[in-house]
């Protein structure tokens, strides 16, 4: 007897649509003639002295598992950059957790805090992995729309409007996927002060704060007060020091809930790989020049496409 699987796949996945920007992608790889603006991948490589500490890792051997929060000269590596880049100061062995991406740090954080029926807001156009996050996390996925005339930064009146018993956590993405938008320090002063208002949790992805290109300093909602004990801030490797294939990215919040992903961590990737993870330490050490000139470059690249 032949199986039939159409009615076999759980409906939570088999109602969620593939990305279409995966698809895109998937179609122009190999392709010579197509300029893809589809992927955030930077067409960078990773900087010499990064892929020579993950080499220098696998020469020494060093091929086992670590610690379910990571290694613990990584997490340290990692508060020390967030003190000085973010202005949040964490614990290394209680408030840190080293992830598959920043992607698997969103789906550890939100099936640790959802119940069924628990809505979460995030703010569109975004990145498109959000909202079927939050649904295969048996959440409800609501949508507040950004405009033009807010240079698509979340408005603040549009937010409290967009709030119900229900809601439970709002996410976050500045600079924002893919519009590019940043969320002026006035603005995410009064995002805070409706959060507390109203008991919310907050999970602010800030994967491309070290791009932007105004020269301004990047500004944390976890940094303003009242927010580090409710809000989980997740970052990563991929963007910055284009480390995409590497995979590996990192969550710092509240003892409670890096304990609770955590436990589905240890069950479901149990860690990150250790050679991703002895790179990433670099990176954090002395990977900042290279960044600063990737950076630049992508700033040159868009000045040229706008006067275009």
């Amino acid at each position: 007897m032949i199986m039939n699987w159409q009615n076999k796949i759980a409906e939570q996945v088999s109602s969620i649509p593939r990305s279409g920007i995966r698809e895109f992608f998937d179609l122009v790889t190999g392709r010579t003639d197509i300029i893809s603006l589809g992927v955030g991948e930077p067409d960078f490589v990773t900087p010499w002295n990064i892929r020579e500490a993950a080499i220098y890792s696998l020469e020494k051997g060093h091929t086992s598992y670590t610690s379910n929060y990571g290694l613990e000269s990584l997490r340290r590596s990692i508060v020390k950059y967030v003190d000085g880049f973010f202005h949040v100061n964490y614990d290394p062995l209680r408030e840190v957790l080293v992830t598959v991406g920043v992607s698997e740090a969103i789906d550890l954080a939100l099936r640790a805090i959802l119940n069924p029926g628990d809505e979460v807001l995030y703010h569109e156009p975004c990145y498109v992995s959000y909202a079927p996050s939050v649904n295969m996390a048996y959440g409800v996925a609501t949508a507040v729309p950004t405009s033009k005339r807010d240079l698509f930064a979340l408005n603040p009146e549009v937010l409290e409007a967009s709030i119900t018993p229900r809601t439970k956590v709002l996410m976050l993405n500045f600079p924002t996927n893919p519009t590019g938008a940043v969320a002026p320090v006035e603005t995410l002063q009064e995002i805070a002060r409706i959060c507390i208002k109203h008991d919310l949790i907050v999970l602010t992805d800030e994967i491309y704060s070290e791009l932007r290109y105004d020269g301004k300093p990047h500004v944390s909602i976890a940094s303003l007060p009242g927010m580090k004990e409710r809000t989980l801030l997740l970052h990563g490797f991929s963007k910055a020091f284009a480390m995409t294939g590497f995979r590996l990215g990192y969550a710092c919040g509240p003892e409670p809930l890096i304990s609770a992903m955590m436990k589905i961590h240890q069950y479901s990737m149990l860690c990150a790989p250790i050679t991703s993870q002895e790179a990433a330490i670099e990176a954090l050490e002395n990977g900042t020049s290279a960044m600063l000139k990737m950076r630049e470059s992508y700033r040159q690249r868009r000045d040229y496409l706008v006067k275009r």
